[in-house]
């Protein structure tokens, strides 16, 4: 029974992760497919090129609230049915892998940025707030969102050892799944990394400049 209550767990958080609302909000908008234009991501960065920052604004806070709902949920509920952190990480990984290749719009999904924040602030809402102050710390001072981004997934399973014992193995498990995403997002974000290395990569208007 613990093994099925723990495989429902993850498939829902899967599924969950697999709505790719800058999809969605763009068609209840009436707005082009994201996937269509500017750099082609459904996220909420390329959603605001459409000109919608409403639209952007709640791509961005579903696209965390998905990632952060089935990890709180498991965590809040799941010791009443024995689910510990082995789930909280398999979950956790499930969410962030359905935006990246959602079942819903045939595996293509977006880079994961928002998500793997709603995941943090899941996990451990100090661990999400230590690594969104990292994400603007590095926006302030070189005004690179891609590089804010890589910065972050690199600092968050570090901060998360920093704030946790990991001595045994359920914890371990936990720590590996930000491993794994933070890999995933540096390899989502190749094209921007050759960018940054090339000086072509877009920085960020400051107030000033715009």
């Amino acid at each position: 029974m613990l093994f099925l209550y723990s495989l429902a767990a993850i498939l829902l958080s899967y599924l969950i992760g697999s709505l790719s609302f800058a999809v969605v909000i763009s068609r209840v908008m009436g707005l082009n497919d994201p996937r269509t234009y500017g750099s082609k991501n459904p996220g909420a960065t390329n959603v605001l090129r459409s000109g919608n920052k409403l639209a952007a604004v709640l791509t961005l806070l579903l696209d965390v609230v998905k990632g952060w709902l089935p990890v709180y949920l498991v965590q809040l509920f799941g010791s009443a049915h024995g689910l510990g952190p082995v789930t909280v990480a398999a979950v956790a990984l499930a969410a962030f892998l359905g935006h990246l290749w959602p079942v819903f719009f045939k595996f293509k999904g977006g880079k994961g940025v928002a998500t793997a924040a709603g995941v943090l602030f899941g996990v451990d809402p100090f661990l999400g707030l230590a690594t969104m102050a990292t994400w603007i710390i590095i926006v302030y001072f070189f005004r690179y969102s891609s590089l804010a981004a890589l910065a972050s997934a690199v600092f968050a399973p570090i901060y998360y050892l920093m704030g946790h014992r990991v001595a045994w193995y359920a914890e371990n498990m936990i720590a590996l799944s930000l491993v794994i995403m933070c890999i995933l997002l540096v390899i989502r974000h190749k094209e921007n990394i050759i960018r940054l290395l090339a000086g072509e990569e877009s920085k960020i208007a400051s107030k000033k400049e715009a």
